[in-house]
């Protein structure tokens, strides 16, 4: 008997679970997906070009609100719960409501839907979403650089344009950019690669994208996105750890299980945090993966200018993901404008329209910093009027691109950089060689 599916995701694990676990397997008939985390990512259709047989009208993406209803429509059999950085707690809320409406509830195991490279592969992953992962990506591929060696990127997939263009994406220009019509958080993670002359792969199919990025290079980096596990299986596995948020590493999927399955943990923003945070931290890591090699890393926090905050009453634009799903109330731009002595920081909420005002009202807990979302030209436009309302005297900038090249603004800005850098021995560098016995 063929069991119906509901497949719960986010546009991305969601889509590769079904490609490796559910696409052509005679045992099931997927008939949804669901969506959250991401603004106006329900609605579309997963393609019949990607769906392999069985799916000639594709399949369709329902908003996640109206799961139990689609159990009961669809007589559904079995719910996939297939996205990241969610409480535990509240998956086994979602658990509940599948369940009594008749359906099984699984998780997929996280190794069962990881393909093998040809190549070593260093993964990158985190507790929570705003640990710093892309930082320690951008460091990881520096160190393999250095070691004489080229590294392709693969980054854990921001589909959320047409998906039959998404299938495989490869980035080594701005003109990648426009041509793939990125997002804001698409940019923020490609364009710093590129940057430094790195390519970087995307899209939904990502056993494509593995075979494509091969091709060209010696080192395969796992950029991972939230707190996800990786799509591929690791050489070296790193997970990177908040001390801010200490003690989530054990609330939180699938970050518990990066922590479990790492043999790289990387306790990042140590110059930020309280002691009793970062021992909290080590502490758990020790307890449940006692052979992990711990590192102690820095978020080091740079301004070309930062004599301009000084002073100043400040506006402060930070990552959208951390602020949002990452459900930090800050980041590194607040950090940086208490450390450069700015005289206030100002509220954005007053000033927030449209798509940004919803932004506010959904995550409460952000309230002195802007998210910087912008997965719609649209949401761009109301992030750029909310900048432009606002009565202060400088933005501040801590989105990892310059996000003033995308918008006009009418008051001066200042960019803020953070960096991975290195607190004490052992040194990523060091375990990196270690574990990849290069």
């Amino acid at each position: 008997m063929i069991e119906k599916v509901i497949i719960m995701g986010a546009a991305g694990r969601d889509f590769h679970n079904f490609n490796v676990y559910f696409r052509n397997n005679p045992r099931y008939k997927v008939v949804g997906f669901t969506a959250t985390q991401i603004p106006d990512i329900e609605g579309r259709r997963y393609p019949a070009g990607l769906c392999g047989e069985g799916y000639p009208e594709g399949i369709s993406i329902y908003p996640e609100q109206d799961l139990v209803s689609l159990i009961k429509e669809h007589k559904v059999d079995l719910v996939a719960f297939s996205y990241s950085d969610i409480a535990h707690v509240d998956v086994m809320h979602k658990a509940s409501l599948a369940m009594a409406g008749g359906a099984d509830f699984i998780i997929i195991g996280a190794t069962y839907t990881m393909l093998h490279s040809a190549k070593p592969l260093v993964a990158v992953c985190a507790v929570r979403t705003g640990c710093g992962k892309s930082q320690t990506t951008r460091h990881v591929c520096d160190i393999i650089q250095k070691m004489g060696k080229r590294p392709v990127v693969i980054r854990h997939p921001m589909p959320y344009g047409d998906l039959t263009k998404q299938i495989v994406q490869r980035f080594s220009s701005y003109e990648d950019f426009e041509k793939h019509n990125c997002t804001i958080e698409e940019r923020e993670e490609y364009e710093p690669h590129v940057d430094r002359g790195i390519v970087v792969y995307a899209g939904v199919d990502y056993e494509k994208i593995l075979r494509q990025a091969e091709q060209e290079a010696d080192v395969v980096i796992w950029d991972g996105g939230n707190n996800d596990t990786p799509f591929y299986h690791p050489d070296v596995h790193i997970t990177v750890f908040d001390p801010h948020r200490a003690g989530h590493e054990r609330l939180y999927f699938p970050g518990e299980t990066n922590m479990l399955m790492a043999n790289t943990a990387v306790i990042n923003k140590i110059d930020s945090a309280t002691a009793g945070q970062i021992a909290q931290v080590e502490k758990n890591i020790r307890r449940f993966n006692p052979d992990a090699d711990i590192i102690y890393a820095e978020s080091a926090v740079t301004a070309d200018t930062p004599e301009m905050v000084k002073d100043k009453r400040v506006m402060v634009v930070e990552d959208g993901p951390t602020l949002t799903h990452g459900e930090m109330a800050f980041g590194a731009g607040m950090i940086a404008a208490q450390r450069m002595g700015a005289k206030e920081i100002i509220s954005p909420r007053p000033y927030a329209v449209g798509s940004i005002a919803e932004t506010f009202e959904k995550y409460p807990q952000v309230n002195q910093v802007l998210p910087a979302m912008g997965y719609s030209q649209q949401q761009i436009k109301d992030l750029e009027n909310t900048i432009n309302q606002c009565d202060c005297d400088l933005v501040l900038f801590a989105t990892p691109i310059d996000l003033p090249k995308l918008i006009d603004i009418n008051k001066p800005t200042l960019r803020i950089r953070y960096e991975y850098q290195d607190h004490s021995n052992p040194t990523l560098e060091q375990v990196l060689k270690k574990r990849l016995n290069m």
